[in-house]
C-alpha cells in the first residue's frame, strides 16, 4: 500500500474525523469546525466543490487532529 494520502472530498474528510471522535462545533459560511470532546483539539474543514488539497488534508489530520497514518488507514 502506498504511504501517500488519498485525496478527500470534504464530506469524506468530515466523515473520517467524525469516526475518529470529532464532533461538529459550528459552521461559519463554507467552513465546518470540529472539536474532539476528550482532547479538546479543534480543526476547520473547508466545504467547497472538488477535493481538499493533500497538503491541507495532511495539516488537518496530523497537525490539527493529532492522528497517525495508522489511525487514518484504520478509519478509511
Amino acid at each position: 500500500m502506498s504511504d501517500r494520502l488519498p485525496s478527500f472530498k470534504p464530506r469524506d474528510l468530515i466523515g473520517l474525523l467524525k469516526r475518529a471522535g470529532f464532533l461538529q462545533a459550528y459552521q461559519d459560511s463554507s467552513h465546518l469546525y470540529l472539536r474532539h470532546p476528550v482532547s479538546g483539539r479543534t480543526t476547520c474543514v473547508p466545504i467547497h466543490t472538488g477535493d481538499v488539497k493533500r497538503n491541507l488534508a495532511h495539516k488537518i489530520l496530523f497537525k490539527d487532529c493529532g492522528l497517525t497514518k495508522s489511525d487514518v488507514r484504520r478509519l478509511l
